[in-house]
């Protein structure tokens, strides 16, 4: 998959963040930030960001946080595809370093990927050993 973060790797429009809120199938809480996701049916993840003023005052912090946020995405989409993903950024958040923000959402996008094997294959109910009961 080409590392790049074009038009098709974005949500874009209203209705395509609200479906992720109304029923996302994986919540990822993290430092200051939750990732709510949803599968896409599609080969490749997509992403929207949520950083409103109210939690990140200057546009300067947002930005940051925006470029930060995309860059590790885009390096750890290959173990994301086919999820919808959106970032709820919270208070605090812009208190981080860009280092030590990466490193957190590496390990959030490694959660997520960890979510989707388990809704994609759910665990066997009931363990079948050939003996009736």
């Amino acid at each position: 998959m080409s590392q790049d973060f074009g038009r098709e790797k974005r949500l874009l429009t209203p209705r395509q963040f609200k479906a992720v809120f109304d029923s996302p199938s994986a919540k990822v809480p993290g430092k200051n930030v939750l990732l709510l996701a949803r599968q896409n049916d599609l080969d490749h993840p997509r992403l929207g960001l949520v950083i409103g003023k109210k939690s990140v005052k200057l546009s300067v912090e947002r930005n940051r946080l925006k470029r930060v946020i995309r860059t590790s995405f885009r390096l750890n989409q290959d173990s994301l595809a086919g999820w919808d993903i959106v970032v709820v950024a919270r208070k605090g958040i812009a208190d981080q370093e860009n280092a030590e923000l990466a490193q957190h959402f590496g390990k959030l996008w490694k959660r997520l990927a960890r979510n989707k094997q388990t809704v994609e294959s759910p665990p066997p109910v009931g363990k079948s050993d050939g003996h009736h009961a």
